[in-house]
């Protein structure tokens, strides 16, 4: 078994994940599901040959970074196959890797479940737009399709910094720059201080991780600029909250007025297992309302929640709503609706 037959069966068979762990037979993760692909576990010569492998489809990268420090990230296309995400790193003495699959083609949001409305924030000039959720739940797919959206519809300069870079898109009505990190860059920081100079209407900054970064994105999106990022939250008080709270205390008062002027909106989605075996996004999405940015001014994140669970109107739109719509679909279970439900009492009377 070579890595890219390994791959070849991986897309195949349309996996997500493929896992190259010594002591388990090569594995794929598909609609959630870990599956083993062959019978034969890998022992670490087979687990270091593949690597070995990736690194050299991925143009005969340098391994040094891997061997010295246990970790490397970084991206790779296999022609007419698939673009390839790849996180290598040792793991008790030995060499592992998990591929995370990524299509040529931009993915139809229709076909994904992302709602119109998520694909409108494309129309915003300006402020700070979040897409938030756990690892893995398809963040970087709907900034991808918002930043299409605008790609495909208007003439604007967009940047993407990335780290690795995922989705690739071409110009069409727009120019897009797409740099990825520690490649292309230094670091996020570094990537968005420049970027301003570079004249963009749209930046797509990959993971906003420390308050260097937020504090560089807020500031550029009072300046004019529309501002697409991610964080590892759930929900659009606990998304506040994590912002607010990443800077130190004497900087906070300022940070709630400067977020109450630049957020325009945050998604937070989650993939629910659905009927036909495969898996669905459902959405929370609070749109910024006047009401609200009085809230995140006078620091009363928490009555947030509340505005959001009560709204009935198509840019709000809470996350048991959500699961009450794609229950009403047929596309998931009432068990699992209620299981992953924010008020599943609540939930259980409305079904």
């Amino acid at each position: 078994m070579t890595i890219v037959e390994l791959l070849e069966k991986a897309v195949t068979e349309k996996a997500s994940d493929v896992f190259i762990v010594a002591g388990l037979p090569a594995s794929c993760r598909s609609n959630g599901v870990i599956i083993r692909e062959y019978e034969e576990k890998l022992m670490p010569p087979q687990t270091q040959a593949l690597v070995e492998e990736i690194y050299h489809l991925a143009g005969d990268r340098d391994m040094t970074k891997l061997l010295k420090e246990g970790d490397d990230d970084f991206s790779f296309a296999v022609k007419g196959l698939s673009r390839f995400r790849v996180s290598a790193y040792k793991q008790r003495g030995t060499l592992s890797a998990v591929v995370r699959i990524i299509t040529f083609e931009l993915p139809s949001p229709e076909k994904l479940g992302i709602l119109p409305q998520i694909t409108g924030f494309s129309r915003l000039s300006k402020g700070l737009v979040l897409v938030t959720g756990p690892a893995g739940s398809g963040k970087s797919t709907t900034l991808a399709c918002i930043v299409d959206a605008i790609n495909q519809n208007m003439e604007k300069h967009i940047i993407t910094l990335e780290d690795p870079i995922e989705f690739l898109h071409s110009h069409q009505k727009s120019i897009v720059s797409q740099r990825e990190i520690s490649v292309d860059t230094e670091s996020y920081v570094t990537a968005l201080r420049a970027s301003l100079r570079q004249s963009p209407d749209v930046i797509l900054l990959g993971e906003m991780r420390d308050y260097e970064t937020i504090g560089v994105a807020m500031t550029a999106a009072e300046t004019g600029h529309l501002i697409l990022s991610t964080l590892h939250t759930i929900g659009a008080a606990n998304t506040i909250d994590r912002i607010i709270d990443v800077f130190p205390a004497n900087q906070q008062r300022q940070i709630c007025v400067q977020l109450s002027m630049v957020l325009q909106a945050v998604v937070s989605q989650q993939l629910v297992p659905a009927v036909d075996g495969s898996v669905v996004p459902a959405f929370e999405i609070m749109t910024v309302t006047p009401a609200i940015r009085n809230m995140i001014r006078e620091n009363k994140v928490p009555q947030i929640d509340g505005i959001v669970y009560s709204a009935n109107r198509e840019d709000m739109i809470s996350l048991d709503a959500s699961l009450l719509n794609l229950y009403k679909q047929g596309k998931i279970t009432a068990e699992t609706a209620v299981s992953y439900a924010t008020n599943p009492e609540m939930l259980k009377k409305k079904l």
